[in-house]
């Protein structure tokens, strides 16, 4: 096997009938969807289809449905949109501790220019504390933003219990939805979502193309200035090719979703039970029952995450030690340090996210693979020494 692609939480590969459909647009139907000839209106077209379809899978109406750049674009416009054109009514954002990096750090920067932002904890498996939530909504309270489900650790969240608090309190409430579209079920009116951020490189569509949704008649600042596309929300000419992926995608992930669900959690519980049977001294991180079909994330007692990541590699195994946006770093993981861990088993965390082109045979092969890494890791750690004279005496 020249590799094997264990990190879908981070991208997934571009789906055969996404790059079908995205073909024209990138060849003879190259207009721009601003023209008023033939051309133009052709991509035009496309482009309302593809919002279309992006708008039915989450229950939404087309005009609710913007184009980004994706999910980093999304939080950062929902977030900072809604918190400067709600300044006269308060100045106090509620967030989590778990959230992604485009969330906590918008709202640090937010702080910054004199916004208050509570940063609410999660429990063991970090699902947040509803009562938490009710208790640090004050009377300035303006925005709630949780994420749907976490990006490390799967967790889902109870999104619809998080947006009847934020109605009943008159407050707008936000959902990094990264993880989330294409893997679960959404409905913004069911689950009183006011706005919600998605990309398409997270359910096999197209990098460099997102979508933020905002509730008809929520008002928001833009960030982009220039030409009046997307209601003038969002300046710049349309990525048709993308736009048009995204549709497709989001699309053929609602048409499966059933079938990949079963097949992607079968994979996953197969994977956490070999690992549980034959490796001692690991720890399961996030709810089991309340969690993304694929995501896996599991630590192993006495070695770093980084040497796991790296022998992994050596034998063509592509995983993740948590957020592919914050990889470069050296610090153990926000999320698991909010969970409880220690730093010492943080370090030593393994993402395993499994996607729709996975099969069995690979999860043998990682197994095989890590159980002999694991070990051999372990028989270079004075910690794990130390640990097992202690345990023998």
């Amino acid at each position: 096997m020249e590799h094997i692609y264990l990190d879908n939480s981070a991208t997934t590969r571009l789906d055969e009938e996404v790059i079908k459909e995205m073909m024209p647009y990138l060849t003879e139907e190259y207009g721009n969807a601003s023209s008023i000839y033939k051309l133009g209106r052709n991509t035009r077209n496309a482009v309302e289809t593809a919002r279309e379809k992006i708008a039915k899978a989450i229950n939404a109406e087309p005009e609710e449905i913007y184009f980004t750049s994706g999910g980093t674009e999304s939080d950062n416009t929902a977030i900072r949109g809604i918190a400067y054109n709600n300044k006269k009514k308060g100045n106090h954002i509620i967030t989590s501790k778990i959230e992604h990096p485009a969330v906590l750090e918008t709202c640090k920067q937010l702080e910054k220019e004199g916004f208050k932002v509570s940063y609410i904890d999660v429990d063991e498996n970090g699902i947040i504390n509803l009562e938490q939530l009710k208790n640090s909504i004050q009377d300035t309270t303006i925005l709630i933003s949780i994420m749907f489900a976490n990006n490390e650790i799967g967790t889902i969240q109870p999104i619809k219990e998080i947006g009847t608090i934020a109605r009943e309190n008159n407050i707008y409430f936000h959902t990094d939805s990264v993880q989330a579209v294409g893997s679960l079920k959404i409905d913004v009116k069911e689950m009183n979502i006011d706005s919600l951020s998605m990309s398409a490189h997270k359910f096999y569509g197209p990098k460099g193309i997102g979508v933020l949704y905002v509730k008809k008649g929520i008002i928001f600042q833009k960030f982009m200035n220039g030409g009046h596309q997307e209601r003038n929300k969002r300046a710049g000419t349309e990525n048709v090719p993308a736009i048009v992926g995204m549709g497709k995608a989001i699309e053929i992930a609602y048409r499966d979703l059933e079938k990949h669900t079963k097949q992607i959690e079968e994979l996953r519980d197969y994977y956490v039970n070999q690992v549980k049977d034959r490796i001692p001294y690991i720890k399961i991180n996030g709810d089991m029952e309340k969690r993304l079909p694929g995501n896996s994330n599991i630590s192993f007692r006495f070695i770093e995450g980084e040497g796991l990541l790296l022998n992994l590699d050596l034998k063509g195994i592509c995983a993740s030690s948590g957020s592919a946006c914050t990889s470069g770093s050296l610090d153990p993981s926000h999320v698991l340090l909010a969970i409880g861990l220690p730093h010492e088993i943080a370090h030593g965390s393994l993402r395993i996210s499994i996607g729709k082109y996975n099969t069995k045979e690979e999860i043998d092969y990682l197994t095989e693979n890590l159980v002999e890494i694991v070990s051999r890791l372990r028989e270079m750690s004075p910690l794990y020494e130390k640990f097992i004279e202690e345990e023998n005496k």
